[in-house]
């Protein structure tokens, strides 16, 4: 799938499915590529890569000639927005946006002059996105996480910030900011569905994308249903630890 087809189908509010890496392995990011995801997320926030397994990583998401590569980046700022683009990332998801002025930033880092502050350097992006300006611009998506008490308060405001693509969902953080004593704690799903609910709700009034990161498929497809319009299934170095640990169970009997 090209960049352009991508942003397109997440524009039009399709139903879009990705896979979320952790782990520093091109060979690895390679074959998920194969798998038949619409797009791989790179975690450059909490995962264990850094600038140069990004752009193995990225690099080995398009010779596979399926899925595009979205990066996580560690901050919402100009510098790691536009490496991450610059190496050739399809669009970022950029963490904690507490705030529309926040998305405004994140929107602007990722477009050029004179919508944006993005500094024209396009070493890998040029190859699959651009190098034109505008056509880089176009091609590009720019999702902001909700996941902190001010975000989902605000979350309206933010969605309406002209530019962005969609909002994104941290789902252990936004159970923590509705008052959850760990990312998992059921005493307070009620309040967690209540804001998951919010969220859709405003990216749908603004006509935005609405995505959800998902520990596994089942709980993909249910978000889907609910109405967020793409999910990422998560990640490989989780299911690496329960698929082995399933086989060793498995190899002593049960």
């Amino acid at each position: 799938m090209s960049a352009h087809e991508f942003a397109a189908r997440l524009r039009r509010r399709e139903r879009i499915l990705g896979y979320w890496s952790v782990l520093d392995c091109p060979v690895a990011h390679e074959w998920l590529a194969h798998v038949g995801w619409d797009y791989l997320a790179l975690d450059l926030q909490h995962g264990l890569i850094g600038y140069s397994g990004m752009l193995a990583g990225l690099t080995a998401i398009d010779a596979a000639g399926g899925p595009v590569g979205l990066v996580r980046v560690e901050a919402n700022d100009p510098t790691p927005i536009g490496r991450a683009l610059d190496a050739g990332a399809a669009g970022v998801i950029v963490p904690l946006v507490n705030t529309a002025d926040e998305a405004a930033a994140a929107v602007a880092a990722a477009t050029y002059p004179p919508n944006g502050i993005r500094s024209y350097g396009p070493m890998r992006s040029q190859l699959r996105i651009g190098p034109l300006p505008a056509d880089a611009d176009r091609d590009t998506v720019v999702l902001a996480m909700i996941e902190t008490p001010r975000g989902l308060a605000e979350v309206a405001e933010i969605c309406a910030v002209p530019g962005l693509d969609g909002v994104y969902v941290g789902p252990s953080d936004l159970r923590l900011a509705v008052g959850g004593a760990h990312s998992n704690d059921p005493a307070v799903a009620d309040e967690f569905e209540a804001a998951l609910q919010k969220v859709r709700e405003a990216a749908a009034a603004a006509g935005i994308a609405a995505g959800i990161h998902t520990p596994d498929g089942a709980t993909a497809a249910r978000r889907l249903a609910q109405g967020f319009t793409f999910a990422s299934v998560a990640s490989d170095v989780t299911h690496l630890k329960a698929v082995s640990a399933g086989h060793l169970k498995d190899a002593l009997g049960g």
